[in-house]
């Protein structure tokens, strides 16, 4: 069959609608499509429902801003309530001295809005030499020019042309990889851009000390550290944010994804008191950057209602709890022969098929099984929603277990 005439992200632009599955409804952590069938989702979607589909609350705090005024702008002189009141409760959870939020729409727009105020806040400072970002093998930062110029997946980086410069890919856990680069460039570096735990590379998390060297290294040569946490953050790694669980406080922190659990897309950056100063010291200087949606009334009347569900329900306590019964099972198929090796950490993991098994055919078959995993290079992924039952964990384990 032809194609639709919608486009696909990350998939053939030739694949007909026989390619693609509808899904039309979802409940919990349930997801039907327009054949009859239920599915577990064991993804949460992309990486985001974290407190399920169909939510009254949040649907409920949706149509009563909808009711009100859907959405107006924050560009100056302009501010509402929503924004205000959501950047004070993040600002308010976040590892990150003396916070303030800037509010966009995706994680990709998040990335490069970090990547833009670390520059002009080393030029303010007095560095307009300090350009350099540097990030990881392995990780992802989205699909903008800045996130995929920062991109440590080369697929992803490969097919558009040249990308930005003074970007710098280290191998992914080699602190002496990184220090060495600082010691030959330091006094060129404005800022370290990593995931804690790495998501879409293949949910790494990152070996003992390596962050705490990343803060190390940041603060000896007066580069930012940036972490993005699209993946990591809300309740994900069973705390706030993924530099939470790794014990490590970052200048900056991008989000998206969780934080309205896609009800309504929104994103941020969470800026530090140190990146800030040199901007903030000037009363004259206007941060020129900025997005049509940035401080969406709507989102962020979703945002404040996911994070009242997460701390009414002990959604924190949950994953970590889910997460544990959700290793364990993984770690007995490993331990069977089943599947080669299993990694994560929270309530995300990656499975490593045996030799000679693709991610992608072994994803189909657990689909038909009844659960939606991802594939990633050499494994597959499980980053369900924060409101499984402990019955649902066990299914996708036993649908894992059952097309090795």
């Amino acid at each position: 069959m032809a194609p639709t005439a919608l486009l696909h992200p990350f998939s053939p632009p030739a694949l007909g609608p026989e390619g693609y599955i509808n899904i039309v409804s979802g409940d919990g952590a349930v997801v039907s499509d327009d054949k009859g069938n239920d599915y577990i989702d064991a993804m949460a979607s992309l990486w985001y429902c974290n407190v399920g589909y169909s939510r009254r609350e949040v649907i409920e705090a949706i149509t009563t801003q909808l009711n009100k005024i859907p959405a107006y702008h924050v560009f100056g002189p302009f501010a509402n309530e929503p924004s205000e009141q959501l950047a004070a409760r993040i600002a308010a959870l976040a590892p990150v001295d003396d916070a303030r939020v800037f509010f966009g729409s995706s994680g990709s727009e998040s990335i490069d809005t970090a990547l833009k105020i670390a520059r002009a806040a080393q030029i303010h400072a007095g560095h307009p030499e300090k350009q350099i970002v540097i990030s990881r093998s392995a990780g992802y930062h989205g699909t903008n020019y800045g996130g995929t110029s920062a991109q440590g997946i080369q697929l992803n980086r490969e097919g558009f042309g040249d990308l930005l410069q003074n970007h710098i890919v280290v191998p992914q856990d080699d602190v002496e990889a990184l220090a060495s680069v600082f010691a030959e460039r330091g006094n060129e570096i404005a800022a370290v851009l990593t995931e804690p735990l790495q998501g879409a590379g293949g949910v790494y998390p990152p070996p003992d000390g390596y962050l705490d060297a990343v803060r190390r290294l940041c603060d000896e040569h007066g580069a930012y550290f940036i972490a993005d946490e699209v993946i990591n953050g809300f309740g994900r790694m069973g705390t706030w944010f993924g530099s939470q669980f790794y014990g490590v406080r970052p200048d900056m922190i991008t989000f998206a994804k969780a934080v309205t659990s896609g009800y309504v897309p929104l994103s941020g950056v969470i800026v530090g008191s140190k990146v800030r100063a040199p901007l903030e010291a000037d009363p004259s200087f206007i941060l020129r950057t900025g997005y049509t949606y940035s401080g969406h009334n709507t989102a962020c009347a979703a945002g404040l209602a996911c994070l009242d569900v997460a701390e009414n329900e002990g959604l924190l306590a949950r994953a970590t709890s889910l997460g544990a019964r959700l290793r364990g099972g993984l770690q007995s198929l490993v331990d069977d022969g089943l599947y080669t090796s299993v990694r994560g950490d929270g309530f995300v993991y990656a499975l490593a098929p045996t030799e000679g098994k693709e991610p992608a055919a072994v994803r189909d078959a657990i689909l038909a099984q009844g659960v939606i995993v991802r594939p990633l290079p050499g494994a597959i992924s499980f980053c369900p929603p924060l409101v499984c039952t402990d019955e649902q964990v066990d299914r996708m384990v036993d649908a894992a277990a059952a097309v090795a």
